[in-house]
């Protein structure tokens, strides 16, 4: 079996070489900075990302609360009204049985009144008639001895 022999190495060679690794050597640095760069804009569009949700989040909390406390003025708002309106009506209601109330006093007071005025016109029709009638019985027996002494 042969074995290969090392081929002879020249210093053009060993110079080529080293200037290939320190190429490569360079390309892995700037290959390595490029990637910290990106990784750092990737933080750093990350980071925003975070603190514009944050803001948002923020925001949205603020208008939730403010649309929470515009509901619950609404909703006392609307139980005021609603109170209003009750106390409103009991007193119309209120004033409405005083006046039927008082109506009805009235009422009652006119019936009365007609009444007595009734009777009072019949106490003077049925006086009248007795007065009448005693004035033609008194007139008969005026006529009557008037006849009687012709």
């Amino acid at each position: 079996m042969d074995t290969p022999q090392p081929a002879s190495v020249t210093q053009e060679d060993i110079h080529a070489w080293l200037t290939e690794i320190r190429d490569l050597k360079n390309t892995v640095a700037a290959l390595r900075n490029a990637l910290e760069q990106e990784l750092d804009d990737k933080k750093k569009c990350v980071q925003e990302a975070l603190t514009a949700s944050s803001t948002e989040i923020a925001q949205l909390k603020s208008t939730a609360a403010a649309l929470r406390e515009a509901l619950e003025q609404a909703r006392i708002d609307r139980d005021k009204a609603v109170q209003d309106a009750i106390v409103t009506a009991n007193h119309e209601i209120v004033q409405l049985r005083s006046a039927a109330s008082a109506l009805r006093d009235a009422l009652e007071l006119e019936r009365q009144d007609k009444d007595r005025s009734v009777q009072d016109a019949l106490r003077a029709t049925h006086d009248e008639i007795q007065q009448l009638k005693a004035t033609v019985a008194t007139l008969r027996e005026e006529l009557e001895v008037t006849r009687a002494a012709s």
